[in-house]
């Protein structure tokens, strides 16, 4: 299999590896791979997708974290042409709702090995994400993250620490309207975080921020009840005990569309970690199946999970 292979040099795992682009290139060798890695372009990480497109290859293999693979994403939508994923980011939460291992080798012989499977995409104003998206408090995170990535040390980790706390008891409650599937009665919420998830997240012990599928067409918004530091404990508890449902956290719906109106001009977004400004109202929607991925064949549990629906082995 040929396949054109973007590498991320800003992504979280490749801050300070100087020789990541030969090691990828050993491994994805040894996996018995045929792979073309795309210079730098002065157009930037989006002309090297580009690029890669033009390139011809069976399949663009791009190397970074979820905010990478979304803009990848964009690209390759709808092309028929297929996406492979190398883990290297922060939280690589697409990776491991997929069941694609985080180490590099294993990661390479999966592609080597993978079928192909086909997945939704969401979008907000046109903005592609795979995971999800968040505007609120959570979402004034990413700015800081953004102003100090590839400046890893325990002063900046600190500071994230200190942001998020302020964030958690300083940022308004947010005044919005919430219209589902063009709906004529808007629901009025006052809120200090949503998140509009690329289908649901799953409820059992140690499935935090997991998602069982990936093709079942729907978004889901989720509501923050009472946004805070001693919220976001009960939150992540109750995920990791399969009881935060129940514990009535958040409030849950899911739809094909969701319309966020608000009384400012434009909220920040965070979408698969990045950060940016929209102008309101934010229109959110989901394209079934429009992304054709490699993941890993099924072996065990972890192979079922990875293979909700028809998969086509690779040549």
């Amino acid at each position: 299999m040929r396949i054109a292979v973007v590498l991320n040099a800003s992504a979280g795992s490749m801050l300070g590896r100087h020789e990541a682009e030969a090691e990828v290139a050993r491994h994805l060798e040894a996996a018995g791979l045929d792979a073309v890695l795309i210079p730098d372009n002065p157009g930037g990480l989006l002309a090297r997708l580009d690029d890669a497109v033009a390139h011809g290859a069976d399949a663009v293999v791009v190397g970074g974290g979820d905010g990478t693979i979304a803009a990848a994403a964009a690209r390759l939508k709808d092309s028929g042409t297929a996406l492979g994923i190398l883990p290297l980011g922060t939280m690589n939460m697409l990776a491991k709702d997929l069941g694609i291992p985080l180490e590099l080798g294993a990661a390479a012989d999966a592609l080597a090995h993978g079928t192909i499977r086909a997945i939704d995409v969401a979008e907000v104003n046109g903005h592609v994400y795979l995971c999800n998206s968040v505007i609120g408090s959570p979402s004034w995170l990413g700015r800081h993250r953004e102003r100090h990535r590839g400046r890893a040390s325990l002063r900046t980790r600190i500071a994230f620490a200190i942001a998020g706390l302020r964030a958690a008891w300083r940022h308004r409650p947010m005044r919005l309207r919430v219209e589902l599937d063009g709906g004529r009665r808007p629901v009025r919420l006052w809120t200090r975080a949503l998140s509009v998830a690329n289908n649901r997240y799953a409820e059992g012990f140690g499935l935090v921020m997991t998602r069982p599928r990936l093709d079942a067409g729907e978004l889901t918004l989720y509501v923050a009840r009472r946004y805070g530091l001693w919220w976001w404990v009960r939150l992540v508890t109750g995920m990791f005990l399969g009881s935060w449902r129940g514990a009535r956290l958040v409030h849950e719906r899911t739809a094909r569309q969701v319309t966020i109106r608000s009384p400012r001009a434009a909220l920040r977004v965070m979408s698969d970690g990045e950060a940016m400004i929209l102008a309101s109202p934010l229109v959110y929607r989901i394209h079934p199946r429009a992304l054709r991925v490699i993941v890993p064949p099924p072996s065990g549990a972890a192979g079922a999970m990875a293979t909700t629906g028809a998969g086509r082995q690779l040549a």
